[in-house]
């Protein structure tokens, strides 16, 4: 079954255009409510459904709150709100409370004037395809309201991002500490602005948060985890030791050395497997993307640490994960999974492994990365028309063929639609620098060219 609304991750658009609406989000909500009140919760008699909705820091996420609220809440199903937080808190909250469900207002690293919902399940993963399928099934259904003796209620949790911060803190090793570091935390003005700080001076670091004043306009404007120069150079002004950089609402990561050097997704994943192997901590292997950089891949059979490619998207290298009974895995983006630390991505999890890594090995984060030198990637976003199938253009296609005929097997072309916008992303990667850049930029104007056409 084709879904409609839900992409890789939840529903995603331009706020005020569908779907991101009041109207839609509040049936969205109902319909929600409604496959949470058929379902097979292992209630008590009488007891409610009861799900968390966290949100990051845009304006819109205050309307679609009360929207997707009056939509639960007319569906029977109880609500507890927490205020802007993390992705990955909710993950664990909904877990942590026993809740049915938790519920995400998001559009992560996008601009503002966007936003989106994201689901998770009572166990803090992703929800499964069928029961979105069974969601969006429900939004044919008008909403009709139960009575009112049996509307769900709602109350805030006043404690979330406490629990949130202590849970953090739990998963870097009791016999190490921070001290003696000063870090730079660029919280993108998003949802961990209050989080992401604490968690490192509570273990005890020197920090100094910046992007962390948001207005609900200003969320990853030239900061976070997809803009790296205003960490770049606060590392270098307030000469620190390490940057982080964290996205919109959280679950992605990227870090800087002392000089203000950008590690990716890619190269802290690698950090994280050979800290692990080192330990005995490493069960069976890592999991990558399509766009996980080839020399991370050979860099880690170096190490004889198996590896394997999911498709792009944190929900399926979890999927890969689980069936491969692995607890490592990531993409260049940031988004890494330790799933025996959390049943989702989650950036600053992530940056405590690193720190983990750095703090018992008594060395810099340029040298744990030393022995992986990325491949020179070139990636380039072709926006095209909603629909637009760049895999069946003869054009295309063809431009591609001869691409990969040039790099002769020592480089890569990928072309793939995005799961949360009307993009092709473009990638070519290989040894020379040169090709990279000429076959990127020529296979770019071919697919700007044909979805004009």
């Amino acid at each position: 079954m084709t879904r409609k609304y839900f992409g890789t991750d939840g529903i995603r658009g331009r706020v005020g255009e569908m779907p991101i609406t009041p109207e839609f989000v509040m049936h969205l909500g109902y319909s929600a409510g409604k496959v949470l009140t058929s379902s097979d919760w292992h209630l008590s008699k009488g007891e409610r459904p009861a799900v968390l909705i966290g949100k990051d820091t845009r304006i819109s996420g205050y309307m679609l709150e009360s929207a997707l609220q009056a939509g639960l809440s007319a569906a029977g199903v109880d609500v507890l709100l927490s205020g802007p937080i993390p992705t990955p808190a909710v993950a664990y909250l909904t877990r942590a409370l026993r809740l049915q469900a938790g519920i995400v207002i998001s559009a992560s690293h996008n601009p503002f004037e966007d936003n989106g919902i994201k689901f998770f399940s009572g166990l803090g993963t992703k929800l499964p395809d069928a029961t979105e399928h069974e969601i969006e099934a429900g939004l044919k259904a008008p909403i009709k309201s139960m009575a009112s003796a049996q509307l769900g209620k709602a109350r805030r949790v006043n404690d979330a991002r406490g629990r949130y911060i202590e849970f953090c803190k739990s998963t870097f090793p009791n016999h190490l500490d921070l001290r003696g570091l000063r870090i730079v935390v660029d919280c993108a003005h998003g949802a961990a602005y209050q989080v992401a700080g604490p968690v490192l001076h509570e273990l005890g670091a020197d920090v100094v948060a910046i992007a962390a004043q948001p207005d609900g306009v200003n969320i990853n404007h030239d900061c976070g985890a997809t803009h790296s120069a205003l960490l770049q150079a606060a590392v270098r002004d307030h000469e620190a030791d390490i940057g982080i950089a964290l996205d919109g609402d959280g679950d992605r990561v990227v870090m800087t050395d002392e000089e203000g050097v950008l590690y990716d997704g890619d190269q802290l994943l690698y950090i994280i497997a050979r800290h692990r192997q080192q330990k005995g901590l490493l069960k069976g292997g890592v999991a990558g993307t399509l766009m996980t950089n080839l020399a991370v891949e050979n860099s880690l059979k170096k190490l004889d640490i198996p590896f394997a490619r999911a498709n792009v998207g944190d929900r399926y290298v979890l999927e890969l994960l689980q069936k491969k009974n692995w607890q490592l895995g990531g993409e260049g983006s940031g988004h890494i999974l330790c799933i025996d630390k959390h049943t989702t991505g989650d950036g600053i999890i992530s940056a405590l492994q690193v720190l983990y890594a750095i703090r018992e090995s008594a060395t810099s984060l340029a040298e744990l990365a030393r022995d992986v030198t990325l491949y020179p990637q070139k990636l380039i976003n072709v926006r095209v028309p909603k629909g637009f199938d760049s895999r069946v253009n003869g054009a295309i296609k063809a431009t591609q063929d001869e691409a990969e005929r040039d790099l002769d097997g020592r480089g890569r072309v990928l072309l793939r639609a995005s799961g949360t916008e009307p993009l092709v992303r473009v990638m070519v990667e290989g040894e020379s620098k040169q090709k990279v850049n000429h076959w990127a930029e020529t296979i770019a104007d071919v697919v700007r060219n044909e979805a004009v056409e």
